[in-house]
């Protein structure tokens, strides 16, 4: 079993938890994500296809900030979880912030040239991934197939020109 922290809208402990599931009822409060944007010295994005259990759509690496851990050990964890890659927090720029209705979502950034055939992948949560251009994530963008809660921070970083 999975706890997460809730938050205020300032990001301050409320000192309630809430059991990690498909249908968390999260009310008058946040839960924290966080997300990585890896892209590599060609301007391409690492894109996993998640694992059919994480409903086989494209998205960038990511979870859940675990009660009693931040966000900054969230994300180094995440990655090497589902790709296998060790990351250092200072190799990460902290670049966006998206509040959904019950999540606040920390977006990081890195640029890293990375060898695909040599990840490690969770195959609980990743079933491939792939270097894609901006025109091909904006294509899966149109036909749906990208994770929503992805969206906001890929166009801040393209409209931010970070690649």
């Amino acid at each position: 079993m999975e706890y997460l922290d809730i938050y205020d809208k300032d990001r301050n402990l409320t000192g309630e938890k809430i059991l990690r599931s498909k249908d968390m009822n999260i009310q008058g409060g946040y839960i924290n994500i966080v997300i990585v944007f890896i892209q590599n010295s060609k301007g391409e994005f690492l894109i996993q296809k998640t694992s059919k259990e994480k409903g086989s759509i494209f998205a960038t690496t990511g979870g859940f900030v675990k009660s009693g851990s931040t966000n900054n050990k969230t994300i180094v964890e995440e990655i090497k979880e589902e790709l296998g890659i060790d990351i250092d927090i200072n190799d990460l720029t902290l670049i966006h912030t998206v509040y959904h209705k019950h999540a606040i979502q920390d977006a990081y950034y890195v640029i890293k040239d990375i060898d695909i055939n040599k990840l490690k992948l969770q195959k609980e949560e990743v079933e491939y991934v792939k270097w894609m251009s901006i025109e091909e994530i904006e294509a899966l963008i149109e036909k749906g197939e990208f994770r929503k809660g992805n969206i906001d921070s890929f166009r801040y970083i393209k409209e931010n020109k970070l690649n």
